[in-house]
C-alpha cells in the first residue's frame, strides 16, 4: 500500500467500488453515514495520487498544496466521522453512551486538529515508500492519542464482534505504524483504511440479510 500514486489510485477505486456495493445495502438511514465511509475513503485515497505526482513534480505547486490539505482535512475528519457513522448503527443503549462520549471527543479532535492545518500550513514529503506530512505543533504528540482513542476506541465499544474485532485490529496496525514511522502514519493508516473498507461491506450484508429474514419470518405468522 502506498507505494507510489498508481497504487494509491488501484486502491482508490477498489474501496469506492465497495463504497458502492455497500450503498447498495442500507436498509435504514441511519446506516447511511457508514456506508458512505468506503467511498470516502476511497475517494481520499485516490486525492494522495495527486500528492505523490505534485511532489514528483507533475503537478503545480497550488495544486499540490490544495491536495495535501484535501488529504489532511478528511483525514482529521475521521476522529468525528467514525464515532457519528458507528453511533448511527449501534442500537445497545449503553454501548451506545459510550460512543456518544466518543464523538464528543473525537469533535474536539477534528476542530484542534483542523484549526491547525489554518494556523500553520502543512507540508508534505516523499519518504522511501510513503508520503510523510507534516502538520500541528507541540500538541501533535496528545492530539494523535485522542485521534486514535476516537476512532479505534468507537470500534471497540460496538456490540457487533465484527466491528469490535475490526477495532483491536485496527489497533495494532496503528501501534504497529507508529512503531515504524511517526511522520508516515497518516498516509499509510490511511491506506490500510481504504483496504479493510470491505468489513463495512460485510457488516451492511449481513444486517441486509438478518433485517430481510426478520420481515420474511414475521411475513409467514399467522396474524
Amino acid at each position: 500500500m502506498c507505494f507510489s500514486p498508481e497504487a494509491d489510485l488501484v486502491t482508490g477505486v477498489v474501496a469506492g467500488a465497495f463504497g458502492v456495493d455497500a450503498l447498495r445495502h442500507v436498509t435504514r438511514p441511519q446506516q447511511l453515514a457508514l456506508a458512505s465511509l468506503p467511498l470516502l475513503l476511497g475517494a481520499h485515497t485516490i486525492d494522495e495520487s495527486v500528492v505523490w505526482w505534485g511532489l514528483r513534480g507533475q503537478l503545480s505547486a497550488p495544486a499540490t498544496h490544495t491536495a495535501i490539505d484535501v488529504f489532511l482535512a478528511f483525514a482529521f475528519l475521521l476522529p468525528f466521522l467514525v464515532p457519528l457513522a458507528l453511533f448511527g448503527v449501534e442500537t445497545v443503549r449503553g454501548r451506545r453512551r459510550w460512543m456518544l462520549a466518543l464523538l464528543a471527543l473525537g469533535a474536539v479532535t477534528s476542530a484542534l486538529l483542523l484549526t491547525d492545518i489554518i494556523r500553520r500550513p502543512a507540508s508534505a514529503s516523499i519518504d522511501g515508500s510513503h508520503i510523510a506530512y507534516v502538520s500541528g505543533g507541540s500538541n501533535a504528540l496528545l492530539l494523535g492519542v485522542l485521534y486514535v482513542l476516537a476512532t479505534c476506541g468507537a470500534l471497540l465499544v460496538a456490540s457487533s464482534r465484527l466491528l469490535a474485532a475490526f477495532g483491536l485490529l485496527n489497533l495494532a496496525v496503528v501501534i504497529t505504524l507508529t512503531w515504524l514511522t511517526f511522520t508516515g502514519l497518516t498516509s499509510l493508516w490511511c491506506a490500510w483504511a481504504a483496504i479493510t473498507s470491505v468489513v463495512i461491506v460485510v457488516y451492511l450484508r449481513r444486517t441486509g440479510s438478518s433485517s430481510r429474514a426478520g420481515v420474511e419470518v414475521g411475513a409467514g405468522l399467522p396474524r
